[in-house]
């Protein structure tokens, strides 16, 4: 079943995403040469706590940290640790999660630590943020979860092809749905699949978090013997960007994105609903 917020609802959840927005812009900051995945984890602990929030990260499934700190050829589920010294020309995704009486906000993002990255890297984390901005941009009254699917799998289809080789959609891995909690139905597959038909229709309420995840290579990927961290067959280098939505009457609502997604969602012919906050 698919869980549909009031509009009470979708302004807590949207409490929740400015939470995570504070998160992301306090550990972009401190994703620096020298600093350790575990520095970021402490960062993003300080943000939740002054904001009288809590981690929907922490102790989910057993998982010991509050943030998601994934490195250069690991995709998604890396844990913070004192070892994983961040290094001039490493990319790295920052998962992050927030709680706010009882409503969830989650949203990701890839950021370049120092100077000097390849082109081939700057280009395949433009590619991944698009991708998910072109599926936000589908999240329409009327339209179904294939449709945000079809957006996504359709915008990096079309990118050229990267020198190294080609871009890999991780397909073991996608969006959920979001509310109450933090990992709900549906699941949101990054590309289109023939055997799971078209999925749900987006009505207002339905809240989505859209989070496509692509490589510089194999869509194939593997768990370490720690259970969380994936990383990419071939090693790889990947990009993973994510964010929550809501669907209102006046349109989509992006909840983790501080302006809630006017600027990037306007790109695309489509007016952002208004900010139940302002």
């Amino acid at each position: 079943m698919v869980e549909i917020k009031t509009a009470e609802q979708i302004a807590k959840m949207r409490e929740a995403g400015l939470v995570v927005a504070a998160i992301h812009a306090a550990t972009r900051e401190a994703a620096v040469p020298g600093a350790t995945t575990k520095d970021l984890d402490e960062v993003a602990r300080k943000v939740i706590a002054e904001h009288g929030a809590k981690s929907n990260f922490l102790g989910y499934g057993g998982f010991p940290a509050t943030i998601c700190t994934s490195v250069n050829e690991v995709v998604v589920h890396g844990i913070p640790d004192e070892k994983t010294v961040l290094k001039d020309g490493d990319i790295i995704s920052i998962d992050a999660g927030a709680i706010v009486d009882g409503w969830h906000g989650d949203a990701a993002f890839t950021a370049f630590v120092g100077t000097g990255h390849a082109p081939e890297l700057i280009e395949l984390s433009r590619v991944t943020e698009e991708s998910m901005w072109a599926g936000i941009a589908a999240v329409k009254n009327g339209n179904r979860l294939v449709d945000i699917s079809k957006a996504i799998e359709g915008y990096i289809r079309r990118q050229p092809r990267p020198a190294t080789g080609k871009y890999g959609i991780i397909e073991d891995y996608g969006g959920h749905g979001i509310g109450s909690e933090m990992h709900m139905d549906p699941h949101l597959l990054n590309y289109v699949s023939r055997k799971r038909g078209k999925g749900p229709k987006l009505v207002p309420g339905f809240c989505i978090a859209i989070e496509p995840m692509v490589s510089l290579g194999t869509a194939r990927t593997h768990v370490l013997e720690d259970d969380w961290t994936v990383l990419t067959d071939d090693m790889s280098w990947s990009s993973h960007w994510e964010h929550s939505v809501a669907l209102t009457e006046e349109g989509p609502l992006v909840l983790t994105a501080v302006d809630g997604g006017r600027a990037k969602l306007a790109e695309y012919g489509v007016t952002a609903a208004p900010d139940p906050l302002a």
